[in-house]
């Protein structure tokens, strides 16, 4: 997969954690800023957002984004459509490693055609690229 060089980078967004998965998470533009903690499944309080669900989020957007393109390119209707993302954390011979389902929500399409345009997506969302061979990742 060719890599993107420095001086095509349209956009850098900068996040800075302070306590790792107990504490704080900020963008330098002050547009996200929130509290972390680990979830209750995992020992911790509940009482913030955690990495996999910013994680998700983003994914989600993401894959979104790439769902429109591909729907354009393909004259598909997706009006109306969501695009979740689950995103699970466990153990693994490593430590810890996560797992990812997307799925989407397409009202105006049959089954067939929906499933087509999930794995275009799934071919040039970028965050799809970034994950592929590192992380399992199925679309349901």
């Amino acid at each position: 997969m060719p890599e993107i060089q420095q001086s095509d980078v349209l956009y850098t967004a900068v996040a800075i954690a302070e306590n790792g998965r107990e504490g704080r998470v900020a963008t330098d533009d002050g547009r996200l800023d929130v509290v972390v903690a680990p979830p209750k499944e995992m020992g911790g309080s509940g009482n913030g957002t955690n990495p996999e669900q910013l994680f998700a989020a983003g994914y989600s957007a993401c894959f979104q984004g790439a769902l429109g393109v591909v729907a354009r390119q393909e004259k598909a209707d997706i009006s109306g459509s969501t695009v979740t993302a689950k995103v699970g954390i466990g153990k693994n011979a490593d430590g810890f490693g996560l797992i990812v389902e997307i799925s989407a929500t397409l009202p105006h399409l049959d089954a067939v055609t929906a499933r087509s345009l999930l794995e275009k997506a799934h071919q040039v969302c970028p965050y799809s690229k970034a994950t592929r061979g590192n992380i399992s990742v199925t679309l349901a």
